[in-house]
């Protein structure tokens, strides 16, 4: 079958569509940027190009299609165009609208755990959307309310990752014992992909939520078990911290947690007792345990690309021409990718902190980094052959970009190692940081790395240890902007699954 998809490049609907397509079926995706976005499968995804804010945007989107999965819905309001009532509500009647009009056979809704009784702007908008499903009726409607999800950049468990990583101290509302009930999204995708795929049950709203109930301060205790960080709990008051995101709101700042949110944590959000949980008793998912998610988690936060950086792509370069080396460019470039976490100075940046961390720059493989003043930071090995390794850095890194370490013959039996970056700042206080200390730093550790390699090899250095730094015109940022746009979609496809026999 063919279904159309919204939302499908998000945490939970990239997961449903990797389930479609390993279970055989084919998809379209709605989305602003689908061409673009349709790249990180191989085979099976459609782009439409659309948006559920608008009449235009949907018309004509589930022709030819048996069924849809309207996913996209937001969390948190960017005025004016971005409302809980434009997306949450009125572009879900649209897609309901469209499905109808295309004689889909099936319709489902990704709504929310606790919509009925929540007290949230963005409850109430889901709750306001399952009734504009109701109303327009298409066919084999179905609405599913799952928990709060969890995997790769989410919101919530993402987050706490992060700040368990970074921060010496963590706020919790209250005590931070406020229960919930997290599903991981490859669990979600999956029982989406079977109420999709299913004709029952239909025209009713399931309750679906991971196996166990859990609490903030349990997911930073076990996250902290997993990353070996210790950071200090703060308890701030409920009202405070309500006080406190809706001032930083209201001033621009960009905070962790949102005053929407913090109303969401302190109505918990669970299933209650003795009600059945679609997840199993529905869909008949085996869920995987809170303590292997996590463990998944620790190493699958997205890549911070240089495009999601803040002020002018910079461009570094570190370098050592090689005489008299006893190893040739093919045993150096091996070397390092064996032993580099062996290269950096101590003192400076440690690889391999974190229980359990890869020490080997194989492709696809994400490597957990110490740095002084800034906790745990990652890097993703996007490439490692052709005597060139390119690390991405991951969300949480106080840089935004990638970093390439390059081996090169030259003539009369000169080798060439170079350390090369293209990176922003991730946000406005790296940008600070990263122009002081940080910068000296990073500049430090990266000349100790070219001359490790130099005295690894056996050779001496030309001219000794060369470093180069400047900032990118436009067009050339654009430029390097594209090609690691196109690294991480050669990741995406190398995960992406196969297009299961029933298509």
């Amino acid at each position: 079958m063919k279904v159309l998809v919204t939302g499908g490049t998000g945490v939970v609907g990239k997961a449903s569509v990797d389930r479609l397509l390993a279970a055989g079926h084919r998809v379209r995706l709605l989305s602003r940027h689908a061409e673009d976005d349709a790249r990180q499968w191989p085979e099976g995804v459609e782009p439409h190009t659309g948006d559920v804010t608008s009449d235009d945007g949907v018309r004509g989107a589930a022709e030819g299609c048996d069924a849809v999965l309207h996913v996209v819905g937001i969390v948190a309001e960017s005025p004016p165009a971005v409302t809980f009532q434009a997306v949450n509500v009125d572009g879900t009647r649209r897609m309901a609208r469209e499905a109808k009009r295309a004689g889909a056979r099936r319709f489902v809704y990704v709504s929310s755990l606790g919509v009925d009784g929540g007290e949230s702007d963005y409850h109430r908008s889901k709750f306001a959307g399952e009734a504009a499903v109701r109303e327009e009726d298409p066919p084999g409607w179905l609405i599913v309310r799952p928990g709060n999800v969890y995997g790769p950049g989410d919101e919530v468990i993402s987050t706490l990752l992060k700040m368990v990583r970074t921060m010496p101290a963590i706020p919790l509302v209250g005590l931070g014992d406020q229960p919930f009930q997290p599903v991981w999204h490859e669990d979600l995708g999956e029982a989406l992909a079977r109420a999709v795929i299913n004709p029952e049950p239909v025209r009713q709203a399931l309750e679906l939520a991971g196996p166990e109930v859990t609490s903030t301060r349990e997911i930073l205790e076990r996250l902290e078990a997993l990353t070996d960080m210790h950071p200090v709990h703060l308890p701030v008051p409920e009202l405070l911290t309500k006080l406190g995101a809706r001032a930083a709101e209201t001033v621009g700042l960009d905070l962790p947690i949102k005053e929407d949110q913090v109303t969401m944590l302190v109505e918990g959000n669970l299933i209650p007792p003795g009600k059945p949980n679609a997840l199993t008793d529905v869909f008949g998912v085996e869920p995987l345990s809170l303590d292997a998610g996590l463990r998944k988690l620790v190493d699958a936060l997205p890549e911070a690309l240089p495009s999601d950086g803040t002020g002018k792509l910079e461009r570094q370069s570190y370098w050592a021409d090689i005489r008299g080396s006893r190893m040739s460019a093919d045993e150096i470039f091996d070397m390092l990718r064996r032993e580099f976490y062996t290269l950096p100075p101590e003192g400076l940046a440690k690889v391999g902190v974190e229980p359990g961390s890869p020490l080997i720059l194989d492709e696809g493989e994400t490597l957990t980094l110490a740095l002084p003043m800034r906790g745990h930071i990652q890097v993703r090995v996007a490439e490692a052959r052709n005597r060139v390794v390119t690390l991405l850095t991951v969300e949480g890194h106080p840089l935004s970009g990638a970093i390439r370490l390059m081996v090169e013959e030259r003539e009369g039996g000169i080798i060439r190692f170079e350390i090369r970056s293209f990176t922003r700042a991730s946000n406005l206080m790296d940008l600070v940081g990263m122009r002081t200390a940080g910068y000296l730093a990073q500049k430090a550790n990266w000349r100790a790395v070219v001359a490790k390699v130099v005295e690894r090899s056996g050779g001496e250095p030309v001219d000794g240890v060369n470093d180069e730094t400047g900032f990118l015109e436009e067009e050339d940022a654009r430029g390097v902007e594209k090609w690691v746009d196109e690294l991480v979609v050669g990741l995406r496809r190398a995960e992406a699954p196969a297009l299961g026999d029933g298509a």
